[in-house]
């Protein structure tokens, strides 16, 4: 009878070699990919943050493994940082790293503690920020609850409008105890109320129709303009 038992033995080591050689070319496969790192690294949303920094601080800066750097690892490296609002890594091939960053907006100067106010709630003293702000500066006191409003209507006025305010003072009065007066650049004031804070948006529009006029203008109340001889 024939040793058949010998030949399924010799099949058997066959096929096991075989699912070895596989598995190994797999496994180097598999270990050469993750070993590819990122060919190129772009940054999108930054103005006043460089580059360089947005880099260094996600930690990518060295041109890292493409596959094992996970936007989990760079939002969290970058949010640290108190003046990025939000970040995200997006991969794209060929082996290309985006890194789009939301930059925290600077919405004032405070004058009673030295410090920016930015809209994502962080206060930087002035002697240890590492960038400088042109934003109007808050002249006095504002009580606890409405501070904490009026950072939230600040963060509601457009850039290019911050610009043009100079300072802002807390003026409450007998009928409202939410109103502030903006100085302006151009000499003009205007009166504010917290609930009526979005509308110095429309200054550029109001301003065109001001015919060069230098006075108070009022969205507080009645939304008026007094001339100033």
């Amino acid at each position: 009878m024939p040793k058949k038992i010998v030949k399924k033995r010799k099949i058997k080591l066959l096929n096991f070699l075989i699912f070895l050689l596989v598995l190994s070319v797999l496994s180097f496969s598999v270990y050469f990919i993750l070993q590819i790192r990122v060919k190129n690294l772009i940054v999108t949303g930054t103005n006043y943050i460089e580059d360089d920094t947005i880099l260094e601080l996600a930690k990518v800066k060295d041109y890292p493994k493409f596959l094992l750097t996970t936007n989990y690892t760079v939002r969290k490296n970058l949010e640290k940082y108190p003046y990025i609002k939000s970040a995200k890594l997006i991969k794209k091939w060929p082996l290309t790293f985006e890194i789009k960053v939301e930059e925290a907006r600077s919405l004032f100067y405070n004058t009673n503690n030295n410090s920016y106010v930015l809209d994502n709630k962080e206060n930087i003293k002035e002697v240890k920020s590492e960038y400088n702000f042109r934003v109007p500066r808050l002249l006095n006191y504002v009580p606890d609850k409405k501070y904490k409003s009026f950072v939230e209507n600040m963060g509601k006025v457009n850039d290019d409008v911050i610009s043009k305010i100079s300072d802002i003072e807390y003026q409450p009065n007998d009928y409202d105890k939410d109103r502030f007066l903006l100085y302006m650049d151009d000499g003009n004031m205007v009166y504010l109320t917290l609930t009526k804070f979005k509308m110095i948006n429309h200054y550029n529009e109001v301003l065109r129709q001001l015919e060069n006029h230098k006075g108070i203008l009022y969205l507080d109340n009645g939304n008026h303009f007094k001339i100033m001889e």
